[in-house]
């Protein structure tokens, strides 16, 4: 079973930092005051996790990461949209991150653009009025039972 977990400011973080460390090789830091921290359980066991702050006018997403052995089952996906859905609750202006160049397509599939790119990250922006979590209008699968042609 696949749930997920929302962690407030002042929340023990220890799961969210278990999956951090294991994949990033980082804990705690000065934005977990700040940030919200979602945990996505495979069978009650923490496999994926990220953050979402509040920041210069424009909510972040950070350290989304899943763990080696749970990569593959759309883990991800899952943590993005449900960072997303968080600030498009909020009524997000903006949504803004930070990531290394080889994930920049993940995150452009639900339609985050560079911003600007360096040599080890491109910042990624995506407008709030922008915010689709609805798959079904992206879908690619001929004969899905769930698109509907146009």
């Amino acid at each position: 079973m696949i749930q997920g977990k929302w962690f407030p400011q002042g929340s023990d973080l220890s799961e969210a930092l278990s999956v951090r460390s294991a994949v990033f090789g980082r804990g705690l830091d000065e934005l977990d005051s700040q940030a919200q921290n979602v945990v996505v359980y495979l069978d009650e066991v923490p496999a994926a996790s990220g953050r979402l702050w509040w920041q210069d006018g424009s909510f972040w997403l950070g350290d989304i990461g899943v763990l080696e052995a749970c990569r593959g089952k759309k883990l991800g996906d899952l943590v993005l949209r449900l960072l997303l859905f968080k600030a498009q609750s909020h009524y997000a202006r903006e949504v803004r991150l930070c990531a290394p160049p080889e994930t920049e397509g993940f995150f452009s599939r639900l339609g985050f653009r560079e911003a600007r790119a360096a040599e080890q990250a491109v910042e990624m922006f995506l407008p709030g009025d922008e915010i689709e979590l609805d798959s079904c209008k992206s879908c690619r699968k001929a004969g899905c039972p769930n698109r509907k042609e146009s």
